[in-house]
Parts: C-alpha cells; structure tokens; sequence
C-alpha cells in the first residue's frame, strides 16, 4: 500500500499543460465524456456545467461529451443544464426494460448505456468553488500512463457548522465509516486518501465489467471491485486542492453510512468473510424527541445492485 501511495498520488498541477493532455488524447484516438448526477441542484450546476465547456470543450477540446443524468429534478436543474450547454437524460428514460431504482449509483451505471467516450468521469454537482482542475486532474493520469484504469479525486473538505468553518472537518462519514471499514478488510485501499469523493473516473472497458451499487455505498464498493478486477495498481488518486459544498446534518450522515455498511457486508458475504446467511440490513431505527418522550423513527436504506453493464442485453448496441 505504501509503495502504491508513493507512486499512484498526483497533484493536479502535474496536469495543467492542457495541450500535453490533448495529444495524449488525440494520439490514442480516445474520447471523454463527463457525466454529473443531479437531483435538484439548479443552484450549482450551472457554474460548473459552463467551466468546463469554456476551458475543456471550447478552448482546449479535452472532454467530448458533457451531460447531466437527472433523478426528476423538482426544480430546474434540468433546464439551468442545458442551458449552461449539457445533455439532459432523465434517469427514468435511460434503459427502460428494466425496473427503476433510483439514487447516485442507479444514474451512474445507467450513464454508461447513454455516454459514448472511451473515459468515463463523473463529478458531483454541489461543488460551490468548482474549478476545471476537478476533470484534467482526473483525466491526467488515464490520458498518460496506460496502466492506470481509474482515478479518484481527493481534496481539503471544510465543514460549515454556524457561523465557523472547520478547514479539514468535512469527510465525516469517510473517517467514521469507511476508513475504517477499509483498513480492517481491505488494507490495500488504506492508501486512498478519500474513498468516498465524487469526483472519479475510468476506462469503460474497466467500467462496464464491475457492478454498481444503487445508493451511496457505490463509492466504496467500486474501489473493492476494482481491486478485485484489475488490481491495486489500477488505481491512482489526484489532490485537486479543495473542495467545498453543502454538509449534510447528521441524519442524513447516519443513513449514508449505513449503506456503506450494507454494501461493504455483501462485499465481505461474497468473499466468504461474513457468513452467508448473517442478517445485515433492515430499517435504520432513528430517534426523534417529541413532548419529553422518545420515538423511535425506523428509516428505510435499501440498496440495490445492478450487474456489470456490458452483461445486459444490448447494451452494446446502445453503445
């Protein structure tokens, strides 16, 4: 792991000769496309839709193709995206043979049935100081070293709480959760500085053959599934300096945790390190206080796993 570290970290400064990038992308014959996720983020997506049309498609044509995959937005994230210059799918319209389930990871894997470029990224869309450095600083390590297959981002993570700001206090989840998660069962991935980033990138090829989780365990469980595929060495990560969004309360932080549970305990069943039949799932029982008294408040978390994409059928004659 610590050799890994020494070798797959980058800066994003390494990256900043655009026209370096460009041949290596010309030469290749390679296309990028750059998928956001959205679920009623019009006062964000905007800003970041037009950074990286202006610097990555009109001054230096790096990224093909741009778009948003949108989860019926009830406001006009969809509208501001297209505006801002991207293509809108609906989630819902995207392979419609199959049952809709919905969330992050849902979007994602349906990306790859409408996306046509050979480097998938994929960049979250409540990024407030967005800057084209979170895509050529992904894209760099694909686009210049062959052996690497998948790129995660990572970056200082403020947290807001009141009127104060906390520069290195965001990450909540990842240092409660996941990390730990990762050094007790897969301490290969230990060097990942930020294992639940949205911001991330890969080869479809890489891409196509792993399965998605649905909700917010899909981060962690890409990465176990990448291991497994290609290799620790597959895997690279870029410091892409800082990043700063909207910070969840603590509910929502308890129930994106426990999908990351969930989906590192089917991880585990099917490697053999928890017992098949051990129960994990189940609502998440939440607790509200109401006139002196206690109320239990049980929460749904479901999550769902869609296969490898390029086992479904047609998917590559939609490609």
């Amino acid at each position: 792991m610590e050799s890994w570290f020494e070798r797959r970290t980058f800066h994003h400064a390494r990256f900043e000769d655009l026209d370096e990038l460009r041949r290596a992308k010309e030469t290749q014959g390679l296309t990028v496309s750059v998928c956001i996720p959205t679920l009623n983020e019009a006062a964000t997506v905007g800003p970041i839709i037009d950074a990286v049309r202006r610097a990555l498609v009109e001054d230096v044509p790096l990224v093909d193709e741009l778009a948003i995959v949108d989860s019926a937005s009830d406001d006009d994230t969809a509208g501001v995206a297209e505006a801002a210059g991207a293509v809108v799918f609906q989630d819902r319209d995207l392979v419609p043979d199959l049952p809709h389930l919905g969330g992050k990871g849902d979007a994602m894997w349906k990306s790859l049935f409408a996306l046509r470029g050979d480097l998938v990224l994929w960049i979250d869309a409540d990024v407030e100081d967005f800057h084209p450095r979170f895509v050529y600083g992904l894209l760099g390590p694909l686009l210049l070293d062959p052996g690497v297959e998948y790129v995660k981002g990572f970056y200082e993570r403020p947290l807001r709480i009141g009127g104060e700001t906390d520069p290195f206090g965001g990450g909540r989840v990842t240092e409660l959760m996941a990390r730990p998660l990762i050094n007790a069962f897969w301490p290969d991935l230990a060097g990942i500085i930020q294992p639940l980033s949205g911001e991330y990138g890969g080869r479809r090829q890489l891409l196509e053959r792993i399965p998605f989780f649905t909700g917010y365990a899909v981060e962690l469980a890409m990465l176990i599934d990448i291991l497994d595929a290609s290799g620790l060495d597959a895997i690279a990560q870029v410091d892409l300096h800082r990043r700063t969004h909207r910070n969840r309360n603590i509910g929502d932080l308890s129930r994106m945790a426990y999908a990351i549970l969930q989906g590192a305990a089917a991880r585990l069943r099917g490697s053999g390190a928890l017992a098949e039949d051990a129960f994990v799932g189940g609502d998440l029982s939440l607790f509200a206080k109401e006139d002196g008294s206690y109320r239990i408040r049980p929460m749904a978390v479901p999550i769902h796993e869609r296969p490898p994409a390029a086992s479904v059928s047609g998917y590559q004659a939609r490609g």
